[in-house]
């Protein structure tokens, strides 16, 4: 289990500039019923003290009911959402991060199976708050899986840009820490309570000037991994109807067999004709359309990927 945690590397001026002059999708409209700002400066007093005093404190554990929907998870059998992730973090050493005075992340690895690990992000500024817990299920659905979590997202279709580039920021910190993989199978779960895709909508190869990286640097590849994590999870959503707690075996229907053979007779092996189709198709499924690409929100080189 983790004990101590590193703090991401902020960005320099230039980073920060090729960050700030490429469109992002995040509107923090999408965010509703925000936490009341005057009421989380208590979560102060515990910056670099374990986890499990934060956790333990009647105030917080408030906040985290405002925060995770009331919904079953499988996390090895059925439970709620709010039990998973306690279950995980219970007892956690990890120290309590306040980055900037705004940003506080919760984290905790203690799952009993599983490989389960979770965390909490708020913004304390804002009053936006989100959860996430990661596992490996064995069940026959995609695996392993990291799930976002926030009662105060209602849209019906979400990708990664959505979300507040500095939760992203952590969570790509986060889950280099844990050892959880970077491109994985990711849900979003808000109200109402339906298991949606997070996809991913980052563009490896995009630098932060604004200029593509060759691709021979390995960012393709990573593209066309996380697109077809992507189509899959969502064949997946489509097989057990939102489910928060689904635990079906994935099955590669007809329809699914039928795709990908002209996927396969139109791209042939031209990985960037496969990455677009499989792109397009996802989001067809998901009513989704690809918003604008950003870059991938840790500004590490490509090459140390």
């Amino acid at each position: 289990m983790a004990q101590s945690t590193a703090p991401p590397t902020p960005p320099d001026a230039q980073e920060q500039a090729g960050i700030d002059a490429i469109t992002s999708p995040y509107d923090p409209a999408i965010f509703l019923n925000r936490l009341a700002t005057a009421q989380l400066d208590f979560v102060r007093q515990y910056d670099g003290q374990p986890a499990k005093a934060l956790l333990k404190d009647k105030q917080f554990k408030a906040v985290a009911k405002a925060i995770v929907p009331d919904c079953m998870f499988h996390y090895g059998r059925d439970m709620s959402a709010r039990d998973a992730i306690e279950l995980v973090m219970d007892g956690s050493k990890t120290p309590v991060q306040l980055r900037d005075g705004r940003y506080l992340l919760v984290s905790g690895d203690g799952g009993p199976y599983l490989a389960g690990r979770a965390f909490f992000w708020i913004d304390l500024q804002e009053g936006i708050g989100l959860a996430s817990f990661s596992f490996h299920p064995t069940n026959g659905e995609p695996t392993p899986t990291v799930t976002v979590f926030s009662r105060q997202v209602k849209d019906p279709a979400i990708s990664m840009g959505q979300l507040p580039p500095e939760f992203a920021r952590d969570m790509e910190d986060w889950s280099r820490r844990e050892h959880v993989p970077v491109i994985t199978t990711r849900y979003f779960i808000g109200e109402p309570k339906k298991r949606l895709l997070l996809e991913h909508d980052e563009e490896y190869c995009l630098q932060l000037d604004g200029t593509m990286a060759p691709p021979d640097r390995g960012c393709q590849q990573m593209d066309a991994d996380s697109a077809e994590l992507d189509m899959n999870a969502a064949y997946y959503l489509e097989q057990v109807h939102h489910a928060t707690n689904a635990t079906a075996w994935m099955i590669n229907g007809p329809e699914q067999v039928a795709w990908l053979d002209l996927r396969t007779r139109t791209c042939s092996v031209d990985i960037a004709c496969r990455i677009q189709v499989t792109r397009q198709h996802t989001g067809v499924m998901t009513g989704h359309p690809r918003p604008i690409p950003g870059p991938h929100p840790v500004p590490h080189p490509i090459g140390r990927r």
